[in-house]
């Protein structure tokens, strides 16, 4: 069971942690960003934020309540990148990609129970 959490987690973590790098120093996702019709103050703060729900994902002695909060607000940075690809007429691919990591990060607060449970 902790082999499917870690592994989970740590695909998240990554796409998480590569996502942050991209927002802030890659010129097409930046670019990419804006033809979306977001503000780059938003591109930053969502970059921080990725830090922070990783940061809380991945440390053990964090409460799981606010594992909780860190799992919501990903789950909800996956959802907000799917409508907004979806309305900028993006390709369906990335929109399946986020699918799947919805489902990858539900599979890690499945198994963030059970291990707490134990």
């Amino acid at each position: 069971m902790k082999a499917i959490y870690w592994s989970a987690t740590s695909v998240v973590s990554l796409f998480l942690l590569w996502s942050t790098y991209t927002y802030l120093f890659s010129k097409a996702t930046i670019d990419g960003v804006r033809a979306l019709g977001f503000p780059d103050h938003f591109r930053v703060e969502l970059a921080i934020l990725k830090v922070i729900g990783v940061i809380v994902l991945l440390t053990p002695q964090i409460s799981i309540q606010m594992k909780e909060w860190a799992y919501a607000g990903i789950g909800l940075f996956f959802i907000t990148a799917i409508v907004a690809h979806t309305a900028h007429k993006d390709p369906i691919v990335i929109t399946v990609i986020n699918l799947l990591l919805i489902g990858i990060l539900v599979v890690s607060n499945i198994y963030l129970h059970k291990l707490s449970d134990m």
